[in-house]
């Protein structure tokens, strides 16, 4: 089982035992109890669904109660399936930060942090217009279109609006330490999300 669900805790550093400095996320993984399991020749695919965070009762609908205690879990707020990563794993067990291996590389998935209506400047990284001489183009986007033909503004064109607030996978990070007593895994570089929200995390294959 290579799949986990976590909450990030923040970023610190970390000095290895030759002096290098890496720049790590903390996230606490699990443990989260299968609730499901889904095969092919009852489901049409092959996924396992896992639960984590834990939370009180009435934060919960009688519905999802009776799906958990189904699995011998107790009351969890996230249900997330990870598709072809159900193995031989059935519900009622329990899916922990021993799953992974220091160096093994995975791929984090999260919602990032919302920044709300933000310009061409900052939501695309255009390069702004000149500072001087009477320039009143200093963080407009320019031309977005001819004006005789085709007299219309094309589709997909790059301009301001909503940035962030949408799911994001970071490929390619790499586990430094694991520490199984306190469900901790130190993976190296960023992850999307602000601290204290909810990532998947999958094993990079």
């Amino acid at each position: 089982m290579a799949a986990i669900l976590a909450k990030k805790l923040g970023m610190t550093q970390l000095f290895m035992e030759d002096g290098k400095v890496e720049r790590v996320t903390v996230l606490e993984a699990g443990p989260c109890p299968v609730t499901g399991v889904r095969t092919h020749e009852r489901d049409g695919y092959e996924a396992v669904q896992l639960a984590f965070w834990a939370t009180k009762e009435k934060h919960l609908s009688k519905p999802e109660l009776g799906h958990l205690k189904k699995a011998g879990a107790p009351p969890l707020r996230l249900v997330k399936e990870f598709r072809d990563e159900a193995g031989e794993l059935v519900v009622g067990e329990t899916v922990t930060v021993d799953a992974f291996e220091v160096g093994q590389v995975v791929k984090v998935s999260g919602v990032s942090k919302g920044k709300g209506f933000q310009g061409t400047i900052k939501r695309h990284n255009f390069v702004s217009g000149p500072k001087s001489h009477g320039s009143h183009n200093v963080r407009a986007p320019g031309s977005i279109g001819a004006s005789a033909t085709p007299s219309r503004v094309f589709k997909g064109i790059r301009g301001p609006g909503q940035m962030g607030n949408k799911r994001v996978t970071q490929k390619g990070l790499t586990i430094v330490r694991i520490d199984a007593k306190d469900n901790l895994m130190l993976v190296r570089g960023s992850v999307p999300g602000p601290r204290n929200g909810y990532v998947e995390v999958r094993g990079d294959a």
